[in-house]
């Protein structure tokens, strides 16, 4: 899991597959607003994402970011 992004979204990027997850940056982390998880960004944007592919992506970024300075929390 790669995480990248800007105050406003996060790019997850899991085996090169990228979902644009849109929130806020907020002292010590971001939120992130899991109904804004619908596509994959290109090559895959004709795919949709599943439930199950966001819970994966979503339990990825939560491992990779725990106990750092940079904590990710989804609403």
């Amino acid at each position: 899991m790669k995480i990248t992004g800007t105050n406003s979204y996060i790019i997850l990027d899991y085996n090169g597959r990228k979902i644009k997850v849109e929130g806020e940056m907020i002292v010590g982390g971001f939120v992130a607003e899991k109904k804004t998880m619908k596509r994959f960004e290109p090559p895959f944007e004709n795919e949709l994402v599943t439930e199950e592919v966001k819970e994966k992506y979503i339990q990825e970024a939560l491992k990779k970011t725990k106990g750092s300075h940079m904590v990710i929390q989804f609403v």
